[in-house]
């Protein structure tokens, strides 16, 4: 079966980009069993809102996963309850809203866990990931081998940890947060498809997302300012895994870097959609 991740959506020009790649591969008759994307920057670079989560999801997309930036806004904490589709990292404390699993079925039928994990280096010091990973996959393994992993972390080192951690245990690690897509994308060893970061779907005339000059002088002056979303050089960064229901396997893993057409607009303007 062919599951794609989508990597950081970030603000308005990532949604649309995100709804023109799924519209194209409808048009080729080249659509996916299983989409998984992150969402935590969705809404204007921070956070989440219902109305933007019921948007992507109406793009085709079956499992929103998240990470640190998923409390930005605390309009999305109530509808964690209501959205089994919407995922939060499974290793914040008990009493965390919404789910950090679930188990979902494709639309080849088979049957899918995604499990949302956040990293601990550089970053809140919540509950391990890795054993919070061996709990849950103990648990969702007695019904389904398709298991993905969005492992929402800053370190390098730690994302692979975690790909070798759990290589031969389920059928994909996919590294989220950085922004950055890297290029060391293979199947480990024992069968799970690996890379450390997928990359951002957004503009990328930008730093990480954020207008130029915002970033800038933050990162020059010390001193706070107001993060506006780019705009320009809209791309969605991506991969997409075939996997071996029977086993559990990933048989490839293949990055993607679609650049959108500049004339398109989110689905529900005058523009094409």
């Amino acid at each position: 079966m062919r599951v794609l991740f989508v990597g950081d959506i970030t603000g308005k020009p990532g949604r649309v980009c995100l709804a023109s790649y799924l519209f194209e591969c409808k048009k080729q008759r080249a659509e996916y069993d299983f989409v998984i994307a992150n969402v935590e920057n969705a809404a204007a670079g921070f956070g989440l809102t219902k109305e933007i989560s019921q948007k992507i999801s109406s793009y085709g997309v079956d499992c929103q996963t998240s990470g640190n930036h998923i409390w930005d806004r605390r309009e999305i904490h109530s509808y964690f309850e209501a959205e089994p589709r919407l995922l939060r990292p499974a290793n914040y404390p008990s009493g965390a809203p919404g789910l950090g699993y679930n188990i979902y079925t494709a639309r080849n039928g088979e049957e899918v866990a995604v499990i949302n994990l956040q990293g601990r280096i550089f970053m809140w010091n919540i509950d391990c990931p890795f054993k919070t990973a061996d709990r849950i996959v103990a648990e969702v393994s007695r019904r389904t081998k398709l298991i993905f992993v969005d492992f929402h972390a800053e370190a390098t080192s730690e994302k692979q940890a975690m790909g070798w951690y759990l290589n031969g245990r389920v059928a994909g690690v996919f590294g989220t947060h950085t922004h950055v897509q890297t290029a060391d994308e293979r199947v480990l060893s024992s069968g799970t498809a690996y890379i450390t970061d997928v990359g951002m779907t957004g503009p990328y005339t930008s730093i990480i997302g954020v207008q130029i000059n915002d970033a800038l002088y933050r990162i020059i002056n010390a001193l706070p300012n107001k993060f506006n979303t780019a705009t320009d050089d809209v791309r969605l960064a991506a991969v997409v895994v075939e996997a071996d229901p029977g086993t559990g396997k990933a048989k490839s893993i293949q990055r993607i870097m679609y650049n959108m057409p500049s004339e398109e607009g989110e689905p529900g303007s005058q523009k094409r959609f």
